[in-house]
């Protein structure tokens, strides 16, 4: 029997252990797409203990609304497991909501949780035990006194620490970027800390609140808005002045990729409709979102910015439960859709005009993965390797079998040497052991085909392959 998450932990030959422990564990981390919030890097937050860490919890905003914050994976184990709201969300004490999270988290076998909590556990604390609902004492004190007082778990000891090269946040366009600002005028802050462009709320016209966004967008800019090419306008001026801040790629929040036939004064017509208050068909929603879309494909391709698509998430399924916490609490679902014709529409109408930028494509449904890794090879170009992606394997996906699918997959029908690697998307400034874990399964993978006779035990040719999606192929890609 093997030892509990030993060195070798998920390197099942003696290859894996040699690419693991030789190329891939040393090579910085580049976070590309996370949702850590920049003020707290330049501030150096302190966390108090560690279910402020791991659990979050609720604050009352200024505008009087409730806000809940904190890692939702962890408050789905909870609630999985019969734990009362009020010690998720709710205003019980932070050591009694630990221990209802360690007393979960025995139950979690196979669940990702269990190892990204014990990664953490022994990577920044040093604890080399298990996490029960009999250990949360022992666990809470030692990860506090260590949080309280060693200089290397404040936020920047935990990014310098973790040896990351650049943190991609996201970023709203009416943003002011003021903490970006801040840390890059900030020469004891090495890591590049970049915002990423998320103008969701001005392409969603069909969703709840986009005349009070567009709104804000106008005062950010100081004009109003009387076509869906002011809007463009408005947002390319904003993605200028990201770039301005070292931004290096978008990201798009879609609950699927539309396309439709669209000219801007079909784009307009929907435009103007939705800002009177009426409401959209689908098909005229389509029409306006899919001419943004194109728009700012081709400003991110003049500027350099990767564009980036998440789809296939069903948000806020449970209505009780949303009305009570809002979004981003826990709620949310893989969905059914397909995009196959309106994505390589998307793609192949930007590629027409010579307009169409690097592009990383994550579908929250692994039934997709196929799909999307045949679109890879039809609008590949010399531009740099690897130029449309299939994005790591996200959300729901980022376990042990989806990491190996979405590998598995972009290696029969693309080339997973040029891979860009794991993303945190995470809101916690522990999350960077997930990029761990990712590299010990690529390794494991690599490492046994070579070992079935699969691929030539090339020192060489293993050494640029491992490397490069631990770490090369993202600074190349990103430009850093």
């Amino acid at each position: 029997m093997k030892a509990f998450m030993d060195k070798d932990f998920l390197l099942e030959t003696p290859t894996a252990q040699h690419l693991y422990h030789d190329y891939s564990a040393k090579l910085p981390i580049v976070d590309y797409h996370c949702h850590i919030p920049p003020q707290e890097i330049y501030e150096n937050r302190r966390f108090e203990n560690i279910a402020q860490v791991w659990l979050g919890g609720h604050q009352v905003l200024a505008d009087g609304s409730d806000y809940y914050f904190g890692d939702h994976y962890k408050w789905r184990v909870m609630r999985s497991n019969g734990v009362p709201e009020e010690y998720i969300t709710g205003d019980k004490p932070d050591r009694e909501r630990f221990q209802k999270f360690a007393e979960s988290l025995e139950m979690a076998i196979g669940n990702p949780m269990y190892t990204w909590c014990h990664l953490e556990l022994k990577k920044y604390f040093g604890y080399e035990g298990v996490l029960n609902g009999e250990t949360a004492e022992e666990v809470w004190n030692l990860c506090n006194d260590k949080l309280q007082h060693d200089p290397k778990l404040t936020v920047r000891g935990l990014i310098e620490q973790s040896n990351v090269a650049m943190v991609g946040t996201t970023d709203d366009p009416i943003d002011s970027l003021e903490w970006h600002k801040k840390i890059k005028e900030d020469p004891t802050i090495k890591v590049v800390v970049a915002p990423s462009f998320r103008p969701d709320k001005a392409l969603n016209i069909r969703k709840e609140g986009f005349a009070d966004y567009i709104h804000k967008l106008e005062e950010v800019v100081g004009r109003k808005f009387a076509c869906a090419n002011c809007v463009v306008s408005a947002l390319e001026e904003r993605l200028e002045f990201f770039v301005e801040m070292g931004c290096r790629a978008s990201d798009h929040g879609l609950d699927y990729i539309p396309f439709a036939e669209t000219n801007a004064e079909k784009a307009t017509a929907a435009f103007k409709k939705a800002m009177a208050g009426e409401t959209l068909t689908k098909e005229e929603g389509d029409e306006y979102t899919t001419y943004l879309l194109l728009k700012l494909g081709a400003l991110y391709k003049k500027h350099n910015v990767v564009m980036q698509m998440h789809y296939s998430c069903l948000r806020n399924v449970n209505d009780k439960m949303y009305r009570k916490l809002g979004p981003d609490t826990g709620f949310d679902m893989i969905a059914v859709t397909d995009c196959s014709a309106t994505i390589s529409s998307l793609l192949s109408a930007l590629t027409k005009e010579d307009a169409c930028p690097k592009v990383i494509l994550y579908s929250l449904n692994p039934a997709d993965f196929d799909m999307l890794g045949t679109i890879l090879g039809a609008f590949q170009d010399d531009e740099i390797p690897g130029k449309i992606q299939l994005g790591s394997a996200w959300w729901f996906c980022d376990t042990d079998d989806g990491m190996y699918q979405q590998m598995k997959t972009l290696a029969r029908l693309g080339l997973l040497g040029n891979f860009i690697g794991m993303l945190t998307d995470s809101r916690s400034f522990l999350s960077y052991t997930r990029h761990e874990l990712f590299r010990r399964l690529m390794c494991n993978l690599i490492g046994n085909w070579v070992e079935n006779g699969q691929y030539p035990n090339d020192e060489k040719s293993l050494k640029k392959i491992v490397e490069g999606i631990s770490y090369y192929n993202a600074k190349r890609y990103f430009n850093l």
